[in-house]
């Protein structure tokens, strides 16, 4: 029987070409939505029908509704992406389809990009360059643009997965303590020359000087980091997202860098993209970027790769390498 594989928008590295380039998916019917933004629903309902194969990406709600429009035939969801919160997985394990994400290939592409923002967050990059561009910069002054020093302070990073343990690693160059958020003992991030200590979160974010958000979105990690937990942050405290927006509470955010709770905040992700919380697109102390943490031509290739590797292995029969559910 000829597969029916639906890809739900643009992807960098060709992947109806790699799709036809394996037997499984040279004959199969491939419908492809080749555009750059997020398809309707109905648009996205209307693909999906008799859909064996969906590889959707992180705007696209795959949830049951979606899956009941695929039918019974549908064998796997595989996301492009390392984060598979757009995808309701219990609806998924339910109906026996397979899900899957990308995960390795755009960590050190997000670490890089989280260390930008920590940089930029900690030295007032963004307004500096603001005033340079607008012309109203009037002068080197030893009482202009002062930031934060980041040599020897304490890094907490929540979440040691692949992307946070990238976190880390960088941070030794800057001879940064460290300390970590995790369900499990991550015995890797505790060696040398990281020397990571596992802490409850309430603990790191009352001693760190910079918090690195880099768990995924779950019902328990969803406002994370509210107005609660940023008042125990230090006053000079730097907090910085490449995760999931949801992990913050983006009023609560707006509120505590407009009173000085925390120095600076700098995010890669936002809580309802492409909308982004008016007291944050107007705060001077942070440092915003439009989800950029994986966009090298290496990761998104890459990650094109991986995501059409699983979907056919999961045609196939075979049990995918990045399965997550």
């Amino acid at each position: 029987m000829t597969a029916r594989i639906v890809v739900t928008t643009h992807l960098p590295g060709d992947p109806v070409g790699l799709l036809r380039a394996h037997p499984v998916g040279r004959d199969a019917e491939i419908v492809h939505l080749d555009v750059t933004r997020k398809p309707t629903r109905e648009e996205l309902l209307d693909a999906v029908r008799g859909a064996d194969a969906i590889l959707p990406h992180i705007p696209d709600r795959i949830d049951a509704e979606v899956m009941d429009a695929a039918g019974s035939g549908l064998k796997i969801v595989s996301n492009y992406g390392v984060g598979y919160d757009n995808i309701d997985t219990e609806a998924a394990r339910q109906r026996g389809v397979i899900v899957t994400n990308t995960p390795d290939v755009l960590t050190d592409a997000t670490a890089d990009v989280a260390w930008m923002l920590i940089l930029n967050a900690a030295r007032g990059m963004q307004r500096a360059s603001r005033e340079l561009h607008e012309g109203t910069w009037t002068g080197w002054h030893p009482a202009q643009y002062v930031g934060k020093d980041l040599v020897g302070r304490t890094l907490l990073v929540v979440g040691m997965g692949r992307i946070g343990l990238a976190v880390a690693r960088r941070a030794v160059g800057w001879r940064m303590r460290i300390l970590y958020t995790a369900r499990s003992r991550k015995t890797e991030a505790e060696k040398a020359p990281v020397n990571a200590v596992r802490v409850e979160l309430d603990e790191g974010l009352a001693e760190a000087d910079v918090v690195s958000l880099n768990c995924p979105l779950t019902e328990d990690t969803r406002h994370l980091i509210d107005a609660r937990r940023l008042g125990i942050m230090k006053n000079g405290a730097v907090l910085v997202n490449t995760a999931r927006g949801a992990v913050i509470d983006e009023a609560a955010l707006a509120e505590a860098l407009e009173q000085g709770v925390i120095h600076a905040a700098g995010l890669d992700v936002f809580e309802r993209e492409p909308e982004v919380h008016p007291g944050i697109l107007g705060q001077e102390r942070a440092t915003i970027l439009p989800h950029i943490g994986s966009g090298t031509e290496d990761s998104r290739n890459g990650m094109t790769e991986i995501a059409v590797r699983n979907l056919l292995s999961g045609l196939l029969g075979e049990d995918p390498p990045n399965r997550v559910a």
